[in-house]
């Protein structure tokens, strides 16, 4: 439990000086930027949480390295391969001068020298035709990459709202933390553990004042990281299902996959090509409708920090049966199904106007709070 105390303390006050420099005009790395269609904050706020998240979960490989020498060597080899995923993020967060095509080798990069440093290979998948591709050693490489590359975009996908992406995150590495302590694999329960701790030092001063960004830097480093330790799992423990890391993770990645789906068959635009109506842009807009006619920057905050919890529930609702049937793979495979069939459900009903009662949060006293909000400017 120190790792995760240690992580936590390092990673706060990192996020504490970064902001307070930030603010005081010494770094470069404020999102002034509050107009594009992917843009709910009303202030300038810098975006490189990223680096106290990478510095608390150093510190703790640290710790590990002088109590388990074997353990610490393999958690510092996971933030070494991490590198350069967070280093080319860390250069659009402070350049925003790098394409997603750069970003996205970047953590190829990352997840192929995971591959051959630490073996973190997918060897299974209880996946008909798939487990027979990577029976093959390059089939195997080609897959395990693209895995760890497309969850480590599908987390910074999901990085939209104050708390949003680093809340998800720590649930899933929660799930992968109890896991990793039920096959008694003190190495995946520990690092699991760090990376909590380091993410919750930035949560503290990111939700819901919203007063630092993850960046892109800490959103591919967390889903480089929550990738890789799923695969270790898998590779270290044969009773574990390869299905469960896909449902934990299956949030961000089926919110990847379906924007991909709607942008290119749907709109017949790029893929990459960025919108507003993300899941969690259409939370934002038709569910959480308090503080619609309210400008004021106190109104705005609110009500960017009030939509993330609906999708921390979304993401608890494959999180939670993951824990539960992580050794079953038929269950976990229903679980995904019904998972994608009420994602689905859930966005054509918003998209659609028809958000569901129970879903909409919308009190009165805020909404006649807000109207005395614009009467007043």
């Amino acid at each position: 439990m120190f790792v995760m105390v240690l992580a936590f303390a390092i990673s706060t006050a990192v996020a504490l000086a970064l902001v307070r420099l930030a603010h005081s005009g010494y770094l470069p790395s404020l999102d002034v930027d509050t107009s594009g269609p992917q843009k709910f904050h009303v202030k300038p706020v810098p975006r490189i949480g990223g680096v106290g998240i990478l510095l608390g979960v150093l510190a703790a490989s640290g710790f590990l390295l002088g109590l388990h020498p074997g353990a610490g060597a393999a958690a510092l080899t996971l933030v070494l391969c991490g590198m350069p995923a967070f280093v080319v993020g860390l250069i659009e967060d402070l350049s925003k001068n790098v394409s997603p095509a750069r970003r996205l080798l970047a953590t190829a990069v990352s997840a192929a020298l995971a591959f051959w440093l630490l073996d973190a290979a997918i060897t299974r998948s209880d996946i008909p035709g798939l487990d027979w591709l990577i029976g093959f050693g390059a089939g195997s490489a080609v897959v395990t990459v693209f895995a760890v590359a497309g969850i480590a975009n599908s987390v910074n996908i999901i990085d939209g709202f104050n708390g949003l992406a680093s809340m998800c995150v720590v649930l899933m590495l929660a799930s992968i933390a109890y896991v990793g302590f039920q096959v008694d694999d003190p190495l995946i329960g520990l690092l699991a553990l760090a990376g909590i701790g380091a993410v919750l030092g930035f949560f503290v001063w990111n939700f819901p004042a919203g007063l630092i960004f993850l960046g892109d830097g800490g959103a591919y480093f967390l889903g480089f990281f929550v990738a890789e330790l799923s695969i270790l799992l898998l590779v270290r423990n044969d009773e574990v299902s390869p299905l469960f890391p896909l449902l934990v993770c299956i949030y961000p990645v089926f919110e990847t996959v379906f924007s991909i789906y709607r942008r290119r068959f749907l709109k017949a635009v790029p893929p990459s090509m960025p919108d507003g109506i993300h899941l969690h842009s259409l939370i934002y807009r038709r569910v959480v409708r308090w503080a619609v006619g309210s400008r004021n920057a106190k109104a705005l905050t609110r009500r960017n920090s009030m939509t993330s919890p609906y999708l921390w529930l979304l993401c608890m609702c494959s999180v939670v049966p993951a824990m539960l049937f992580w050794r079953n793979s038929a269950v976990l495979g229903v679980l995904l199904l019904l998972f994608a069939f009420g994602y689905v459900g859930l966005y054509w009903r918003i998209v659609r106007f028809k958000s569901p009662r129970w879903l909409v949060y919308r009190r009165r006293h805020d909404t006649l709070a807000a109207g005395s909000d614009n009467r007043g400017t």
